[in-house]
């Protein structure tokens, strides 16, 4: 096995793997190795590896996985797994700098519009886009360290408020699409839901427990405000803020092959689907890895919320 750092546009939280045998999984010492990698780095990418079964026990490294809500995305014989798929014929359209896309998804930490939000996943492409369909990734622990010592200082006690809405360019902050032509059947159906979904909060600045390392913990798309800072001033300081978070020079932008398989921390990375030609197709399955970090509160309440309104996106 083979483990070597990966560098795109100055990004630093990714590493490869190549040439893990799925045997290998058995063993304690590499499943510790492993689970230290992506504590340590945040993405974990393997090379030469297929199956759902093998996305799974990489998935399981991490913790106990979630099944999703949604019974219709589970994929069969495999309710671990959720089918994301994109075709002509039922798929998102955006207009995103001037040209359509399939399948686009702004920056963001999956499920941090409810205050659950789980530990990461492992995603695996069924059928790769021909062309496009990269999958981005930006390290907020590398972002943290990026801040001037003043917004450091402004944001630490802070908190951001979320809520759900998955027609992304209504997004307040951020990249976000100019328009969307087209909603899929996977977005339309809990859209009709959204009144079930009370404001969440998530701070804006937490500690990785094994490191002691900070994390700006900010997702662009969902994100409504500040709390207690409804108003110009805030919403300018955040928006600052998610400058520092979505700064693509320090992306990393998987181009996706057969035989790949990506780990990642949802809790410090957050991540994009930069999108596919409108006529294309793109069929990927995701793992959730169960998690809780404990910092997440419904605005104006102390109870949790229904796990079954956790849609993964």
């Amino acid at each position: 096995m083979d483990i070597r750092p990966l560098s795109n546009n100055g990004a630093h939280c990714v590493v490869e793997v190549v040439g893990l045998d799925p045997d290998m999984l058995k063993d304690a010492e590499i499943r510790q190795r492993l689970y230290d990698l992506w504590v340590w780095n945040g993405v974990v990418v393997f090379r030469g590896l297929s199956g759902a079964d093998v996305q799974l026990e990489i998935s399981r490294i991490c913790g106990d996985l979630q099944q999703h809500p949604v019974r219709e995305s589970w994929v069969d014989g495999h309710p671990d797994l959720i089918n994301l798929r994109y075709t002509p014929e039922d798929g998102s359209v955006y207009e995103v700098d001037g040209k359509l896309v399939g399948a686009y998804l702004p920056w963001h930490s999956d499920l941090v519009y409810v205050d659950k939000i789980n530990h990461g996943g492992v995603l695996r492409p069924v059928e790769p886009a021909r062309e496009g369909g990269a999958t981005g990734f930006i390290d907020q622990i590398a972002s943290y360290d990026r801040l001037p010592a003043r917004l450091r200082e402004r944001i630490e006690s802070l908190d951001v408020i979320y809520k759900m809405n998955f027609f992304s360019e209504q997004a307040r902050f951020g990249p976000r699409p100019t328009r969307r032509v087209r909603a899929g059947n996977s977005i339309l159906r809990p859209m009709q839901r959204q009144h079930e979904y009370p404001r969440v909060l998530h701070p804006m600045v937490y500690t990785q427990t094994e490191t002691g390392r900070k994390v700006l913990n900010v997702s662009p798309w969902f994100a409504v405000g500040i709390q207690g800072m409804e108003n110009a001033d805030g919403d300018a300081l955040l928006e600052e803020v998610i400058g520092y978070c979505t700064d693509e020079s320090y992306a990393y932008f998987h181009q996706w092959k057969a035989d790949d398989m990506v780990l990642w921390d949802n809790w410090r990375v957050l991540h994009c689907a930069t999108g596919v030609d409108p006529d294309s197709r793109r069929w990927m399955q995701r793992t959730t890895i169960l998690g809780d970090y404990a910092l997440g509160r419904v605005e104006g309440a102390s109870a949790k919320m229904d796990e079954s309104l956790a849609i993964s996106i």
